[in-house]
């Protein structure tokens, strides 16, 4: 999980992670070993938005040379 924005969206994208890990989820630190990538974002302001875009985008690019098969 990719998590973005103001410490509330980073505490939302904790939140998100103990519920997938509670249903048996495993949590990988290299995003081409991921079966699926989250990426929480906030488009706040600007700067954020374009953030995210840049995020997005490279994790789109982890999804196309690893194993994932959502995003």
């Amino acid at each position: 999980m990719v998590s973005l924005g103001c410490p509330k969206n980073l505490v939302d994208g904790e939140v998100m992670l103990g519920h997938l890990t509670r249903r048996g989820h495993r949590l990988v630190a290299d995003a081409r070993e991921a079966d699926v990538i989250v990426v929480n974002t906030c488009a706040f302001i600007d700067r954020a938005k374009q953030e995210s875009i840049d995020a997005i985008l490279e994790m789109a690019r982890e999804k196309e040379t690893g194993r994932a098969r959502r995003l």
